[in-house]
């Protein structure tokens, strides 16, 4: 408490049992007068702002943030009080300030049920069910047993337990509805009023949101509850909260939500998204394989799928990953499949990797189903020899490319002997191996799997060498395969001699990240003319991912990954894609194509607060209790990638405040992302609550927030960051600069 003749004294506020004064102590009045009825005060005023304060010999001591003043009484006495934070002080000034847009639409509100109720016999208040329904109106995370025990703490005096008062309602309202980081926002741009006039409302949008057009009014009566507000064109705290929280304020831009690059490059500028083993729906060896693993991507926006085609019985080839347990599918079915989801999600054009195994007379039933089921959107013209780039995506929308090996241009007409591609030829030697091992006691297949990845195998450069087999390639399926060839890899040299535009080459993991790390430069040079496609290391049979990114920064267009397997490296691949209306294309950095172009900007990020966060999924150890901090990660070339972490909020997982700020430099915004992972620390282990990632290209200016996810990908209910987010120093290429950028979480 500041006095005008220097003295500052220590007291402990507090408001009285029922919630209808503020008390405090020590004092040397009697207890009944050491006390302000919350119905007297007039006023609750930010920082520095009264005689007391300005006369104060400490007066430049006391931060603005921390100091408020309680104007009361018939006469206006201040109380200048100074919290020990800007976060206590704005909680008191936030629950003090008596909102009269607010009240008198509660009063409204509270009154109309009143009166549907009393028509139902409860008498002199409303049932906790109906209140319960208006504030979970406001606050949809809100739990039904929260707000019932708020009630009965509230009502604990009366002896019906059926009915509340209606300052009971209220109150309970401002308890559960009221975010304290969003009316301190408030307070900022409008100097201390309850609320945002069409001025203050058109500074905050031009200020923080990026917008420039004349669009308070409207906003205000999109958002504004109270009837009285609208007439005025005044946004309360409520209307100013539903802003903030609406799908105008996601973090992710809507422009991306639809196509919105160039579609008319050639189809080798663009990042493709890609399947790996698309049938296979957990592990490499033994899992099951499912038609769903084609529907599941295709849907999700998928664009390159991988069909591994063996004989079959009754003269039906099957779909299977050769000499491992998977079970089989009918090539027939598959295809079937992929006819009917391929262009659900995206117009854009559907490569099927084909791998080859059948024998003569089952390539003729595999080239019946091509052509019988994929019909004229199978794309069987010849390329052009003058040609130096492929079509692109838009030429190529509502066809179906094949990948797979050709027969040569001296086959005069024939069929003739190719190399045969089995990718998962070494998958199989390594399992043999482990197999023929000893078992350990109580084993399972699970554990054969796990014994067989090893971290140093994934990326040992010297893979087993297997001795090329050759299979003799029926013409009339070869000539199905046009502006996808496989080719074999010799090296950079060569291909820049004799490669041509529509052949393209498959690169194992281990050896695409040498190459990258080797010949950086000479990668990167032969992606601006060719596809090139990765798999994953044949050690992967757990079905884990690769990171996507660090094949991406060579501009390797098709990176294959398991869709089946969730976790960081999956949350990369789909976030990258989402950025053009996740069609499943798209365009690389113009560093990447042909322009040599440099570009870079610098990031600040601020944790604001959490909403809603739950427990971890199958946490039971401090039931309902979590304890929440998060991770900001930059994710893109080595020299962008960091991560920075907040504190812990202890015990609260409704509205947790972490307020800290964080700044990256980015050299290469094109391919960065942004990736927010919410954690329960725990003495025992942290556990994953949820996280968001999304391309940096893709983040809006402003104050936003942020819809967590599970690790696969689906939205966790009502859970949410508060974010504010900045470029700042944006320069060179890129898309052109759409607005400021100054991310806050």
């Amino acid at each position: 408490k500041i006095r005008t003749n220097s003295r500052v004294y220590q007291r402990y506020y507090l408001l009285d049992p029922g919630l209808q004064a503020l008390c405090w102590e020590p004092s040397k009045k009697e207890s009944d007068k050491a006390r302000i009825s919350l119905d007297s005060i007039r006023e609750v005023r930010t920082g520095r702002n009264t005689e007391a304060f300005r006369t104060s010999g400490v007066y430049e001591q006391i931060s603005e943030d921390c100091a408020f003043s309680i104007i009361y009484g018939a006469m206006y006495e201040s109380l200048d009080l100074v919290a020990n934070s800007a976060e206590v002080a704005n909680i008191w000034v936030t629950g003090l300030s008596q909102n009269s847009l607010r009240l008198v639409w509660l009063e409204q509100l509270f009154s109309s049920t009143a009166y549907l109720e009393r028509q139902e016999d409860v008498e002199d208040g409303i049932c906790i069910q109906s209140a319960f329904r208006l504030i979970q109106s406001v606050n949809p995370g809100v739990s039904s047993a929260k707000v019932e025990h708020r009630f009965k703490e509230l009502q604990r005096v009366r002896e019906r337990m059926c009915g509340l008062s209606l300052d009971n309602g209220a109150e309970v309202f401002h308890d559960f509805c009221t975010r304290p980081e969003i009316y301190f926002l408030l307070v900022q741009f409008s100097s201390n009023k309850e609320f945002l006039d069409t001025k203050d409302l058109m500074r905050f949008l031009e200020a923080e949101q990026g917008m420039t057009q004349e669009t308070s009014l409207k906003l205000i009566q999109s958002h504004e509850p109270s009837e009285e507000g609208r007439q005025h064109g005044y946004l309360s705290l409520d209307g100013f909260t539903s802003y903030l929280t609406s799908a105008e304020c996601h973090l992710f831009d809507s422009e991306h939500d639809t196509v919105c690059q160039d579609m008319m490059q050639p189809l080798s500028h663009y990042y493709i998204s890609s399947s790996h083993n698309t049938y296979l729906i957990e592990d490499q060896f033994r899992g099951p394989s499912d038609i769903s693993g084609y529907i599941r991507a295709l849907r999700m926006g998928c664009r390159c799928v991988e069909v591994d085609v063996w004989d079959g019985p009754d003269e039906e080839p099957v779909v299977c990953t050769g000499n491992t347990l998977s079970p089989t599918l009918s090539f027939r079915c598959v295809l079937e499949a992929i006819g009917r989801f391929a262009f659900v999600t995206s117009d854009y054009p559907l490569i099927i990797c084909i791998e080859n195994h059948c024998s003569y007379r089952q390539q003729k039933v595999m080239c019946q189903h091509l052509v019988g089921i994929l019909g004229d959107r199978l794309y069987t013209n010849p390329p052009d020899e003058e040609d130096s780039y492929l079509p692109s995506p838009h030429a190529l929308r509502h066809r179906i490319l094949l990948k797979g090996k050709k027969l040569g241009p001296g086959s005069d007409g024939k069929d003739g002997e190719v190399s045969e591609e089995d990718e998962g030829a070494e998958m199989c030697q390594r399992m043999k191996a482990a197999n023929s091992g000893p078992a350990a006691p109580g084993g399972n297949d699970k554990d054969i799997v796990q014994k067989s990845v090893s971290p140093t195998a994934l990326t040992q450069p010297n893979p087993l060498h297997l001795p090329p087999k050759h299979f003799q390639l029926l013409k009339e399926l070869s000539d199905l395969v046009t502006l996808c060839r496989s080719v074999s890899f010799i090296d950079f040299p060569t291909s820049s001699e004799s490669q041509k535009s529509w052949e393209l080459c498959s690169f194992q993991e281990c050896l695409a990240l040498r190459l990258a790390s080797e010949n950086p430069g000479d990668f990167v040079n032969h992606n601006k003319h060719f596809l090139s496609r990765v798999y994953p290391s044949p050690m992967r049979i757990d079905s884990s991912n690769m990171n996507p990114q660090d094949l991406w920064k060579c501009g390797c267009q098709i990176v294959s990954m398991n869709f089946q397997t969730a976790g960081l490296m999956m949350d990369l691949n789909t976030a990258w894609f989402r950025q053009n209306g996740n069609c499943g294309y798209v365009l690389r950095p113009a560093i990447m194509r042909q322009e040599v172009s440099y570009f870079s900007a610098d990031t600040r990020d601020t944790v604001i607060s959490g909403q809603n966060l739950p427990k971890p999924r199958g946490s039971g150890a401090k039931g309902d209790v979590v304890d929440p901090y998060v991770y900001v990660e930059i994710h893109g070339i080595p020299v962008d990638c960091a991560e920075r972490r907040t504190r812990t909020v202890t015990q609260n997982g409704d509205n947790p405040i972490f307020d800290e700020s964080f700044e990256f430099q980015i050299n290469l915004p094109e391919l960065a992302m942004v990736r927010f992972v919410v954690l329960d620390d725990d003495f025992i282990g942290d556990e994953f609550i949820g996280q968001y990632t999304i391309p940096l290209e893709c983040l809006q200016s402003g104050y936003r927030h942020v819809p967590l996810q599970f690790l696969t990908g689906e939205e966790l209910p009502h859970a949410k960051l508060f974010v504010h987010v900045a470029l700042t120093n944006r320069r060179g290429g890129g898309k052109p600069q759409k607005r400021g950028l100054n991310e806050r979480s």
